[in-house]
Parts: C-alpha cells; structure tokens; sequence
C-alpha cells in the first residue's frame, strides 16, 4: 500500500465493522476499520483523602525523547499522593521509563512508539523505519483514561519488561483513585503490537493475502495504525511480568480495544507472564503473525478470554483464564466465520497446560470455526456455570476436513490429554457445518482424553491430585522447541506456582503471595 493510498483512508470517515458472528460481539481489526479522535487530556482530579504511604516524586525525569514528559501535578488515592508524568503523544526517539517512587506516568491519547514503517523492512514501500524503543522499568506503573492507548508501530519496537517482584502494571485512573470493584472494566484502551508478518483480511480487496501488499488496520487516530507484511522473521520486542487492567474502552456500539493486540507480531516478540484484568472486551487477541505465548492469566474478560484470527501462528504453554459469574462469552473464539475462510496463511493456534473456568451461562466454553486448525493439549476445561454450558462447539465444515496442504490446513481440530469437567461436553455449529457427533468424534479420536472428569483444583486455580496425577500426558515438547515437558494437565501445578509475587488478586481468580488486590495500586519502593 502506498502513502497515496492511506492519505485517501484520511478524507473519509469509516466506522465499518464486520462483526466475528451473529451472537457475538464484534472485535476491531476483524473486517473493518475504526477510526477515533485523540481524547482531550484529562484534568487532574482533585485531591482525595489518603491514608497511604506514598509521597509524590519532586517532579519529572528528562528522558531521552526531545518532546520530554510533561509534570500534570499530583493525584492522590488510597496509597497516597503520586506525580503525574504524561508521556508524548508520539515517541520519536528511543526512551527509557524508569522507575521512580511516587511517580505514575499517563497515556494522554493515542500513544504511537516511533511512525508506521510500512509493511517492508526497507524503503521499497515509500517508509522508513524510525527503529524508536521504549524501554519500561520494572514497577513502572502507567495509567491511562477513556480511548487512551500504547500502540507500537512497525519498524519500532517495545521491551517492557517486570520482574517477578516488580511487574509493570497498565492501568486505569479509577485503579488509582481506589474507585475500582469487582466488575469495573474498559476504562481505557490497551497495548497494541503492530508487525510485518503475514495475515489474511486484507484492508485492500485486491491484495494477495500473506504477501505485503496485504494489511490490516486497527484503531488509530488522525494516523490510522497499519500491520502486515510478508516477513517471517525478527521481533517487534518483549513483554515480561506484566499486568495490564481494567482495559477495553469503547470506541463505538460493540467495538472495543482489549488488553492486549498484536497485529502481524513478528516470531521473536517474546510473551510472558503477562496478566489480563477486566477487560471490557477480549482478553488478549492475535491478528495473523505470530504469537509465542508462555504463563499468560486471562481474569474476568466480558468477551472472549483468547481470541485468535486472520491467519495468526500461535503457540501457547501454562495459560489460566477465569471467568466472572457475572461476564465472559467464550474462553475460546478461533477465527470468523466469512467468505474469507480460506485465504492463507490459515490460522494455526496450539495450547498446551491451560485450565480453563467457564462461569457464565452461555452458549460454549470453547469455540473453534472459519476453518481454524486448532490443538489443545494437557489441559482441563471446567464449566462452572450453574445452567451448564456445553464445553466444545464446532462450526462450518473446513474446520473438521481432512488436511489439505495446498489450504495451508493441517486438518481438523487436535485434542491430546484433554480432560471436560462439564454437564454438556459437545454442541453443534449454528449452520451444521459440524455435528454433535463429528465434534465428539474428534475428542475420541486423541489420546487421553477424558469427557468424565472432576477436577480437584485448589483455590479456585491451582492443581490438584487428580491434575498432578492424570495420565497419559501428552510429550508437548513434540511439538517444537517452544514447548516444555510438563507431566500434568492444568496451566499451574502444585510443584511450580508460577503466579506467585507479580500477579495481583480480583473476583474471577486470587492467587495470594502477590500485590495484592488489582482494586489497588503496589507501591514499589
């Protein structure tokens, strides 16, 4: 695409949004563009009374970027009296965040690292890369307000990286003001990675899907923000030990950031420990690339837990994700069900160790259609419902055909030592592209699996006998060097609390031995 081509993007007013199905909330970058306005920035409230121990930092540090951070004063909650430092609007040159006591920084709007490279590593495509990396300490707290968001263009890069004592947190200003409960969600926007790898969709009809004339577009402002492209290889940076709440703020009817997005994130973006907190929409959602995901928590999101699309390669070990009573659609949602199904590079999502806890009332814990591949190993999906909600839905018939490799498909869905705590193991597709039985079919057709289990798990999250003890394990490490041997099913084992020290606690799951409730803000010295 060239330069002519988005400023022609710029004259026009678009608010199209093709939904991921009937009975589903629609997710933006799936089929349609959305285009807002930077918000105004948000006064300072004023002061509360405080019984905290936190002192306000004497004033901004000097970072590297010429635009500089910019003092707001102080805002005061539960914890006690912060400095507020709001970030540029656009970073233009690579900068570090350090961590400072008593200081918070502010996203004041669309937050862009670097400019939009295009979709080629090199200026074939009219773009340069600017190469900008923001660098975010460990117990770096950010806040942000409204459609306020982190998007990091292509060509640039993040590395946001905590500790297991000092995660970095993503938050709300309500989070900070102590006015947060159990149900409080889509206060603000979100991360967004945006790559060069190859997705489907394409935002221009003509584009040959996988190739780099192929992009997407997601939320932007006065610049729209782009990803795709045909590069296989290289990083868009790394996010460790991080929680990122109370996100998904919503631009318009159903259409809402998450947590976290990447759009065409390239293979060696690194992934872990990462913590999603109320979001409003998707817990996390991947757009096409690739997504390398170890020890990811999904609490309390109001859509779908994982939500994968337009031909993402995605690999996933130790994943926890919990509903509340109260919100939640799927855990699972594969694709979109479109005249779009078979375009290339098709979507391809394996994961292994997860536990999954279903608590709403709805129409499936886990589903997988639009002609996704899809494996699940060693894992315990529990619908904890009280009507009962069917466990595994399939819909449309490329989803359950046999491989094809000139379809890029590697054939119908993969269940290794599986186990359904359920009342209703199976449910058939709206337009009977699956049946019942075809779907059970598949389940009998792995080994190990088990549709007859009770789970024993411990606080509501942690293994218990009979997950320490199932058998037999699937050998994960089968399936590439991403994969590590675990001789369990479940996403946390008695023996390896991986939770401990950097999550924080909230109505869907609680963990203990950590920061603390997410209704309130760690203080790192």
């Amino acid at each position: 695409m060239t330069q002519l081509s988005r400023s022609l993007i710029l004259g026009v007013s678009v608010l199209a949004i093709a939904g991921c199905g009937p009975d589903d909330l629609a997710s933006p970058g799936t089929g349609g563009d959305v285009i807002i306005n930077n918000p105004a920035p948000t006064p300072t409230p004023s002061p509360t009374s405080s019984t905290g121990t936190v002192t306000a930092a004497n004033g901004c540090p000097t970072i590297a970027d010429p635009a500089g951070l910019t003092d707001e004063g102080t805002i005061t909650g539960p914890e006690g009296t912060w400095r507020v430092c709001a970030v540029p609007l656009r970073f233009t040159a690579s900068t570090t965040l350090r961590q400072v006591p008593g200081l918070l920084y502010r996203l004041p709007g669309q937050v862009n690292v670097g400019s939009d490279g295009g979709p080629a590593a090199d200026a074939s495509d009219g773009f340069s890369d600017t190469n900008v990396t923001l660098t975010i300490e460990p117990g770096v707290i950010v806040f942000a307000t409204g459609a306020s968001f982190l998007n990091v263009n292509r060509g640039n890069f993040i590395q946001a990286n905590g500790t297991a004592t000092r995660p970095i947190i993503f938050t709300s200003r309500d989070n900070v003001l102590g006015l947060n409960g159990a149900d409080s969600s889509g206060q603000w926007g979100g991360i967004v990675i945006s790559g060069r790898a190859p997705v489907t969709d394409c935002f221009e009809p003509a584009a040959t899907p996988g190739t780099v004339n192929c992009e997407r577009q997601v939320e932007g402002a006065a610049n729209p923000a782009f990803f795709g492209g045909a590069t296989t290889t290289g990083t868009n940076g790394s996010l460790t030990f991080v929680q990122i709440r109370y996100s998904g703020f919503v631009l318009s009817g159903d259409n809402e950031l998450q947590s976290l997005t990447t759009g065409g994130a390239q293979p060696g973006t690194v992934f872990a420990n990462i913590q999603s907190v109320n979001s409003s929409d998707d817990g996390v959602e991947f757009f096409g690339g690739y997504a390398n995901v170890k020890r990811l928590i999904v609490a309390g999101a109001e859509d779908d837990s994982l939500d994968t699309d337009t031909g993402v390669k995605a690999n996933m070990q130790f994943v926890l994700a919990a509903q509340r009573a109260s919100a939640g659609d799927a855990i699972i949602e594969a694709d979109s069900s479109n005249g779009l199904n078979d375009q290339t590079p098709r979507q391809n999502t394996r994961i292994a160790n997860a536990t999954f806890i279903h608590r709403r009332n709805n129409d499936q814990v886990v589903r997988l259609r639009g002609g996704t591949d899809y494996g699940l190993y060693n894992t315990l999906i529990w619908d904890a419902s009280s009507t009962g909600t069917p466990c595994i839905r399939m819909d449309d018939a490329q989803t359950i055909r046999p491989a094809n490799a000139g379809l890029d498909d590697v054939g119908p869905p993969v269940f290794q030592s599986v186990a359904l705590d359920c009342r209703t193991d199976f449910r058939s597709g709206s337009n009977s592209g699956a049946t019942v039985a075809q779907a059970e079919a598949i389940f009998d057709a792995g080994t190990g699996n088990n549709k007859s289990y009770t789970n024993t798990l411990v606080n509501g999250y942690l293994n218990g006998a009979n997950e320490n003890g199932f058998a037999p394990i699937f050998n994960v490490t089968t399936l590439g060097s991403f994969f590590e041997a675990a001789n369990y099913i479940g996403a946390v084992s008695s023996a390896n609390d991986w939770t401990r020290g950097w999550t924080c606690d909230s109505a869907a799951v609680s963990f203990g031995n950590n920061t603390g409730s997410c209704t309130r803000i760690p203080v790192f010295s």
